[in-house]
């Protein structure tokens, strides 16, 4: 089994849903955060991140949806999430032009190096 600890940034150049961080199908993820930036110099933006289940056909369940004030940050995962194998995170944005900025911080456990 190995554990490697990562990070994914992200862009929002539009408002269109965009899949952030996709887990392998070989492994699990485990996230320790997800921040979010929000760069634009006077206006909030409203964020919408979801989890995509897939042992459940793909389903979408949001677990943040906020008004990000601008020239500040947000964990929105203060609590974690865990991935099971080709789960997603994506998120949508009501502005592009990548004001919205971020970073995933997690631990992604998979047996590449695993003997027999």
């Amino acid at each position: 089994m190995t554990i490697q600890y990562k990070n994914q940034g992200f862009k929002q150049t539009d408002t269109s849903k965009t899949t952030a961080l996709t887990c392998p199908s070989d492994a699990t993820i485990i996230v320790k955060s997800i921040y979010v930036a929000n760069n634009d110099a006077s206006s909030a933006i409203l964020v919408n991140m979801n989890l995509v289940d897939s042992s459940d056909s793909s389903a979408e369940y949001e677990f943040f949806r906020d008004d990000v004030a601008a020239k500040t940050q947000v964990n929105a995962a203060p609590q974690g999430l865990n991935l099971e194998a080709s789960d997603a995170i994506t998120i949508q944005a009501a502005t592009g032009s990548s004001k919205i900025q971020g970073v995933i911080s997690y631990a992604q456990i998979d047996r590449s190096q695993e003997n027999g």
